[in-house]
């Protein structure tokens, strides 16, 4: 099977630049700071409001319309309810199984964010907080909820498989995002003592995660480990003659590229593309299946602005001036190049997951958001940036 498939993002763990509403009346950044700042039923209706309006069964028949035959759904460590004051979203999760399996659709479930965060990253639960494999209570923790999630939905038709943790960052990335500044932690209390994980602590748990995983999962179904941002260093470890149905997801996007030196140009990106994206991937799908998790078609080109990586207003960019520099016509031609040329790159593994199939945000009457709407699979879709069939 060729995974062609859309990130279902922001919709249990939630991302505010993605959804900037949810955080009104707050100055929370991040998921685990809003219920601290919200009375507690303000808080309750807005999560439940949300889960129930921002995914429903119409969009997994859309997601199956557009030719997609996968979704992947972020999870957060408290998916089970047991760790307030954050609410449980298994009933979601349970509802999502039923929808993928009356549409064809698979589900890689993938645990985003860890207690105390493994990446300190707004998306890893809590900005500028990096201590979860630090400690042993909260990694004994998120063992559990991977077991459990293993025993509910191991023997559905619908699971593809299993992504232990999302982007657990390693020294390398830690420097080059700049966590801490890029993320400030609102408590530089909580925040003392982080750190990128170790590459010996990530053997460690990925060996553990496959042991506890695999007992409730056929070898039909996938245990897949993200990279860490490392793609080529997983060989030794995962072509080891015990592991069985192991994929390796990497996360692949123009706005990192950039800050590699990729000219911002048409001709730069499609360059880069074919000469990083798909020639790694070709290397590693030699040995090792290979997802790409999480790309996207945004890049600073189209978006008329260097974002510097991607950051936004939230990170204290102004793009309050910004106008449009393409043609209708210009911008499409350069959002179908780059998408032919990603899905060519993503083809040369075992396929893809757009992120994301939709967000809550004004790119028309909100000048910092101009170009941001190339994150939204479906406007790109409905606009012929996307080929629908992918």
């Amino acid at each position: 099977m060729e995974i062609k498939g859309v990130n279902l993002g922001n919709w249990l763990v939630l991302e505010k630049w993605m959804s900037p509403a949810l955080f009104a009346g707050t100055t929370a950044e991040d998921e685990y700071h809003l219920p601290l700042q919200l009375p507690p039923e303000v808080y309750e209706a807005r999560i439940r409001i949300h889960r129930s309006e921002y995914i429903s069964e119409r969009d997994f028949a859309a997601i199956r319309r557009m030719g997609l035959n996968a979704v992947r759904i972020p999870v957060p460590y408290f998916i089970f309810g047991d760790r307030p004051p954050f609410l449980g979203c298994v009933e979601e999760l349970d509802k999502a199984f039923a929808w993928a399996e009356k549409y064809g659709l698979k589900i890689l479930i993938d645990l985003h964010t860890a207690p105390l965060s493994q990446n300190g990253f707004d998306n890893g639960g809590i900005c500028g907080v990096c201590r979860w494999s630090r400690t042993p209570e909260e990694v004994a923790f998120v063992l559990d909820v991977l077991e459990r999630l293993a025993v509910r939905y191991g023997g559905r038709q619908a699971l593809l498989g299993i992504t232990p943790i999302n982007e657990p960052i390693t020294q390398s990335m830690w420097d080059f995002m700049d966590v801490p500044n890029r993320y400030r932690a609102a408590d530089p209390a909580m925040a003392a003592g982080s750190a990128p994980n170790t590459m010996e602590f990530l053997y460690q748990f990925y060996e553990e995660a496959y042991q506890r995983l695999r007992r409730h999962m056929g070898e039909d179904k996938y245990v897949v480990f993200h990279d860490a941002f490392q793609l080529k260093a997983w060989k030794a470890f995962l072509t080891r003659p015990h592991f069985r149905g192991v994929m390796l997801d990497t996360h692949q996007y123009l706005m990192i590229a950039e800050v590699l030196g990729c000219e911002q140009t048409l001709e730069g990106y499609l360059r880069y593309i074919r000469e990083n994206f798909a020639r790694e991937i070709a290397e590693v799908q030699s040995y090792i299946p290979v997802v790409c998790g999480e790309w996207s078609l945004f890049n600073s080109c189209a978006a008329g602005v260097d974002t510097k990586g991607g950051q936004n207003v939230f990170n204290g960019m102004d793009f309050s001036g910004n106008e449009e520099k393409m043609s209708v016509e210009a911008k499409r031609h350069f959002y179908q190049q780059l998408a032919h040329a990603q899905l060519a790159a993503w083809r040369e593994g075992a396929g893809y997951f757009y992120w994301s199939y939709k967000l809550l945000l004004d790119t028309v009457n909100e000048p910092e958001w101009m170009g941001w709407d190339s994150w939204d699979l479906g406007k790109c879709a409905d606009l012929g940036w996307f080929p629908v069939g992918g």
